[in-house]
């Protein structure tokens, strides 16, 4: 696991060392594995994953990226989601080259790293990242050098992984940074989301891990779901999680799904939005999350109240 795992963030922000910068022909010849130097002042990956799909991940990913970029950051999303991947589908664009594409001769960054709408770029993985581990150290090699420039593209890479506690998704989650883990009340997204954590846990993981509420009525809806799981994951698993904030149910949402425009594009006053950025803020800055309801909130509490 932990071999993958360092291949594949490699694939995301890797540089090999300049001892191994070698012909092919010196390659073709060795079959030794190659030794990989991560960058220390590199971009800074963190993944974004569920215990199940439908929770919102794919659409807090974008909408990171363009809240996230809005601030100044370079930011480029790699969609992972290996089953079904979404982020073409919320941006209205597709891609013909992905990851994988990088294991041919004539195909560079520049091919497979996507500029689309709203100044959110992306790579796709595409199906062919499930057979990452069968690349031969000569392609592995290649894919490596390629994806290196990332650091020099990005501040940030957001990594859109797969819902669940496959292993494509774990190794994932191990080779990023950071990790936001994205639930809604929902009593099966709680079940499936410490699902992930336990798994998370059995490998020994010590990266940040923080928790994202989707879909929630209010602040208290917000405290209440965050603290089964920060309560659970204490007792059970000795783990420390943390709460990085919520985002309000919004009809917004799925209106901007339907045009294919992410919500801070189509509706960037929407409570949704205002909490994307708020989230994007705390992962830039480190302060609490802080969201103004303003008058929608009011009439929300307002009409909530008076059924």
């Amino acid at each position: 696991m932990d071999d993958q795992a360092t291949r594949l963030r490699m694939l995301v922000e890797g540089k090999i060392t300049k001892e191994d910068t070698m012909d092919s022909g010196r390659l073709q010849g060795s079959s030794q594995s190659m030794a990989y130097q991560p960058v220390s002042q590199g971009a800074r990956v963190i993944a974004i994953t569920s215990g199940k799909g439908g929770v919102g991940k794919t659409n807090l990913t974008v909408n990171l990226a363009i809240a996230m970029g809005k601030k100044g950051k370079r930011v480029v999303v790699v969609d992972a989601d290996l089953g079904t991947a979404n982020v073409d589908v919320l941006l209205g664009t597709s891609s013909r080259q992905t990851m994988m594409s990088l294991v041919n001769e004539g195909v560079e960054l520049e091919d497979v790293l996507i500029r689309g709408p709203y100044g959110v770029s992306y790579i796709s993985g595409g199906s062919g990242m499930e057979h990452a581990g069968e690349l031969s150290t000569i392609q592995r090699q290649v894919i490596f050098n390629k994806l290196a420039g990332c650091d020099d593209w990005a501040d940030i890479i957001l990594v859109d992984t797969g819902a669940g506690v496959g292993k494509n998704v774990l190794d994932f989650i191990m080779a990023s940074d950071e990790v936001v883990l994205v639930t809604t009340p929902e009593p099966t997204s709680l079940t499936d989301g410490y699902a992930v954590l336990k798994a998370y846990c059995s490998l020994g993981a010590q990266q940040p891990i923080r928790l994202v509420v989707n879909r929630v009525f209010d602040l208290m809806e917000s405290h209440e779901t965050a603290n089964k799981l920060i309560c659970t994951a204490d007792k059970f698993l000795h783990m420390k999680l943390e709460s990085l904030g919520f985002i309000l149910d919004d009809n917004n949402m799925m209106r901007s799904v339907r045009k294919q425009v992410p919500i801070m594009a189509a509706y960037p006053d929407s409570l949704a939005s205002k909490c994307i950025a708020s989230l994007a803020d705390s992962l830039l800055t480190g302060r609490e999350q802080q969201v103004k309801m303003g008058w929608q909130g009011f009439l929300r509490k307002f009409f909530h109240n008076v059924r």
